[in-house]
């Protein structure tokens, strides 16, 4: 953890500082906090989303006017920054520096905090969430439990199921799976060895897996609902649904492979004009199988709720129970990884042509095939208590809206990172396409830069 690094900005980046809108991702407070009340904010953040609290912001009066009042220096920070390192040890998980700016007095301690893996307690030694602007405290054994499985501390799929062993040692489902897979083996030695019957009773991750029909044992846990709506809509509505939602269900392994291809043979029926006449949609085959698996075998299976997929018009929304688990967040979803249903996973991959070949890579795989066919990628994003993925069907930015779009941003761009973004694999056709954008008066080549480094910028219009 960074402590004595000392950052300097200017007066107008300093206003961002001091009108930092405090939600769930960020907070201001004065110095004069005591330590032990910061750490409370530190907690939630940490065991939430994670986030940002400026530390020398303090707020005036009864209109609550904010104004910079940092510390005299980073030794009367001390109290502050020795609290910090009591959840934090070592700088696990959070990072701290000093800012300065010249139009106003003192260093204001800014902490950046991820989202972690472990739950952090405040100095208190209570647990604490963030749900938008405030730090609440865990009080119950089933909001611990909720954070627990939040944070992949425990998961759902070990727990049993109050249904006889029979329910998954005679299924269809282990009868095929042991006669292709482990013959020699006998169904209820093979499962209790995996670890799928506990206390003589089937686990949830038993059940999903070889029961033959899991949602009897697991009412509204493990359904999966299609809805075709004739919209563009940013939301379905009742008037725009084309039939009554298909209820997919059936063991795992069948039910992701029917509900793909539901889905498939749904998505053809929407119409679209080609050059000449009606066509079907396109979308990438992989890309749906991907981002459905992945729906089904990371869900939170503790939330009573269904996988639901949404067709409209333009685009297909897929919906998976539960939020993000452990240090996963939208930005590193595709780097990270981190199984919540770990037996689940591991076992569907053992089937003969599993939904789930290349474990990790789901995501990662839809991405790849949305862009090879010219669409736009995917969208992620974690609801209260859900994730959405949405394939759009939309072509993507030219390669010089993209730059642009980049430079939106950023201050300058090379060849690797405009290759990067525009997805142009080929070096000499992004140098072909900066310098028709030089032409036309978009961009201009830095000062500074060197033949093996060339950088643009934004040409300023008004210049």
């Amino acid at each position: 953890m960074a402590t004595n690094q000392v950052v300097s900005i200017s007066a107008h980046e300093s206003k961002k500082i001091i009108l930092v809108r405090e939600g769930q991702f960020s907070e201001a407070k004065g110095k004069d906090i005591s330590p032990g009340k910061l750490t409370r904010t530190l907690s939630a953040f940490a065991n939430a989303d994670g986030g940002e609290l400026y530390v020398g912001i303090d707020e005036v009066g009864q209109s609550k006017h904010r104004q910079w009042r940092g510390f005299d220096s980073i030794e009367t920070a001390n109290g502050h920054l020795q609290a910090i390192d009591g959840p934090f040890p070592l700088g696990q998980d959070c990072e701290c520096e000093f800012i300065r700016c010249e139009a106003h007095p003192g260093l204001v301690l800014h902490v950046q905090v991820t989202k972690t893996k472990r739950i952090v307690k405040a100095a208190n030694g209570l647990i604490y969430v963030r749900r938008g602007a405030q730090n609440l405290p865990i009080q119950t054994g089933e909001a611990m439990r909720r954070l627990e499985y939040c944070k992949g501390l425990t998961s759902f799929e070990i727990e049993t199921v109050n249904v006889p062993i029979s329910f998954i040692t005679r299924s269809k489902p282990i009868q095929r799976f042991i006669k292709e897979v482990v013959p020699r083996a006998k169904p209820e030695e093979w499962l209790r060895k995996q670890v799928l019957i506990a206390a003589n009773k089937p686990t949830v991750a038993g059940v999903l897996l070889f029961g033959d029909e899991p949602q009897a044992a697991l009412p509204k846990r493990c359904g999966i609902k299609i809805y075709r709506y004739k919209t563009t809509a940013k939301t379905g509505f009742r008037e725009a649904l084309a039939f009554d939602p298909i209820t997919v269900e059936g063991w795992l392994y069948e039910q992701i492979h029917d509900a793909v291809a539901r889905t498939t043979k749904e998505i053809e029926r929407i119409p679209r004009m080609g050059d000449d006449a009606l066509e079907a949609i396109i979308y990438p085959p992989e890309a749906l199988h991907e981002i459905i698996t992945n729906a089904v075998l990371h869900r939170d299976y503790s939330v009573a709720d269904d996988v639901h997929i949404r067709i409209f018009d333009n685009r297909i929304e897929v919906e998976s129970p539960g939020r993000l688990p452990a240090h996963i967040t939208v930005k590193n979803i595709l780097e990270e990884r981190f199984a919540r249903n770990g037996s689940i996973v591991r076992i569907l991959n053992k089937f003969p042509n599993p939904p789930n070949k290349d474990v990790g890579e789901g995501l990662n795989t839809a991405f790849s095939a949305m862009h090879k066919l010219g669409l736009r990628e995917p969208l992620i994003a974690e609801k209260e208590n859900s994730v959405w993925v949405v394939l759009r069907h939309e072509p993507l930015a030219s390669p010089e809206e993209s730059i642009l779009e980049y430079l939106e941003t950023h201050e300058t761009i090379n060849n690797a990172t405009a290759r990067q973004v525009s997805h142009v694999a080929e070096d000499h056709r992004i140098r072909a396409i900066f310098r028709r954008m030089e032409r036309k008066g978009l961009i201009r080549r830095t000062a500074d830069s060197v033949t093996s480094n060339t950088r643009y910028r934004k040409l300023d219009p008004h210049s």
